[in-house]
């Protein structure tokens, strides 16, 4: 029998203004050991024993938001940890894995901007996207050439934030799989002065008033009574196409996901498979405390365009994408990382989500959130796995038609995120 070990990761079902403390949660092993290769030469995770912990390790005083990136800590990597790897690829799904399994162009976003909103400086950002994008063949972005820009939250006349190694990791998962999924987009990152709902709010306000069309949010926090009013502040941008995490702690509803002015996006475990689509997918859900975030808002509206009978407020989530950490995707992280990682949670979702948004072009609804319900055939309806037992059960498990751990389900090319 595989020993259980413990690690340390935060839930974000506490209230984490109060409490800062990382929690012990107790992981059932799911190692990353014999890795099989799968379609152009990426080499995914075998299904057998993961061990993971979040990227962005204790919030600092004033921080009210965590990050939903989990990094995987015993991955068997097959190439060198540092540097581009030629005819060798990391451990994690590249970018050709993801365009496969969502039916994606592979020369998606020409004349798009992604932003990518973060907390603190990543100093190893531009550099480190280089080596992932040099990696897999992917078009340079750079600063040199116009592709890639990095601001603070006042824009490009104020001062960066903060360096911090564990919002790195996520700085990096972020950049790399808007790069996997519109690999001719442009990137904003706007990183923000803390992890405090007004400065990552205020970052996005930068992000929509630097042009961005389509703008990734990859954390979350507990609900609270002022969310509509940040809501109106920050997250109600006419066409604008903003994604938000679910979570990455199981049943429960985070915010700003639970906005009903973003796209909510949660998360699945994505397997190769024989036959039809050649890829399979369930909810993600590795123990009662980790898994895709999903649930009823107890603050939130439930936007028009959503129609689920057993939620009267905002249902979480709409959209999802891979999120299992043991069939996680590759990034490269120098900054508080040793180079190739492996990475989970609905933080790879997010900008997965975002990228797929710029893929479809400029939005032309007042809210792209409200595209996928009107196409949900367009989608890969996930109908199996579930993260607790709730009621109405929908909300927890996997099912035919709309769900909260998937919403109502997976890309399947771009018709479901046109406007």
């Amino acid at each position: 029998m595989t020993q259980h070990r413990r690690i340390k990761r935060r839930s974000t079902k506490i209230a984490i203004a109060a409490a800062t403390t990382v929690l012990a949660a107790t992981v059932t092993p799911l190692l990353i050991g014999q890795a099989s290769a799968s379609e152009d030469g990426v080499r995914a995770p075998a299904a057998a024993g993961t061990t993971w912990v979040n990227s962005c390790g204790t919030p600092a005083p004033g921080d009210t938001m965590v990050c939903n990136a989990l990094r995987v800590t015993n991955t068997v990597e097959h190439v060198g940890a540092l540097g581009v790897a030629r005819g060798a690829a990391p451990a994690g799904y590249g970018p050709g894995d993801l365009r496969s399994a969502y039916e994606l162009p592979a020369d998606g976003g020409a004349g798009q901007t992604v932003a990518i909103v973060d907390a603190y400086n990543d100093p190893s950002a531009e550099s480190d996207l280089a080596v992932y994008r040099s990696q897999f063949g992917l078009p340079a972005c750079t600063s040199a050439d116009g592709c890639f820009t990095k601001v603070g939250q006042r824009g490009s006349g104020g001062a960066l934030p903060a360096d911090n190694p564990g919002w790195a990791g996520e700085i990096s998962l972020d950049l790399d799989m808007v790069s996997a999924i519109a690999p001719k987009a442009h990137i904003l990152l706007v990183e923000a002065d803390s992890a405090s709902t007004d400065n990552l709010g205020s970052s996005v306000n930068e992000a929509v008033r630097s042009g961005a069309k389509f703008v990734s949010n990859s954390y979350g926090g507990p609900e609270s009574a002022g969310d509509t009013t940040f809501d109106e502040r920050y997250y109600n941008h006419p066409g604008v196409a903003i994604t938000a995490s679910s979570g990455d702690s199981g049943f429960g509803v985070e915010y700003p996901a639970a906005s009903r002015y973003v796209t909510a996006v949660g998360g699945t475990a994505l397997k190769k498979a024989s036959g039809g689509r050649g890829w399979s997918e369930k909810a993600w859900s590795t123990d009662a405390t980790d898994g895709a975030g999903s649930g009823c808002s107890t603050i939130e509206a439930k936007p028009g365009w959503q129609k689920d009978a057993g939620c009267a407020g905002r249902t979480v989530a709409d959209v999802a994408a891979v999120a299992d950490p043991a069939t996680g995707v590759a990034v490269y992280q120098t900054f508080g990382g040793s180079g190739w990682n492996v990475y989970g949670g609905t933080s790879v979702a997010a900008p997965i989500i975002a990228g797929v948004y710029a893929d479809a072009g400029t939005p032309t609804a007042a809210y792209p959130a409200a595209d996928p319900y009107a196409r949900p055939g367009a989608l890969n309806d996930v109908t199996s796995g579930a993260t607790a037992t709730c009621t109405p059960a929908y909300l927890c498990t996997a099912g035919k038609g709309y769900d909260g751990p998937t919403g109502l389900g997976t890309p399947n090319g771009l018709a479901a995120f046109t406007g």
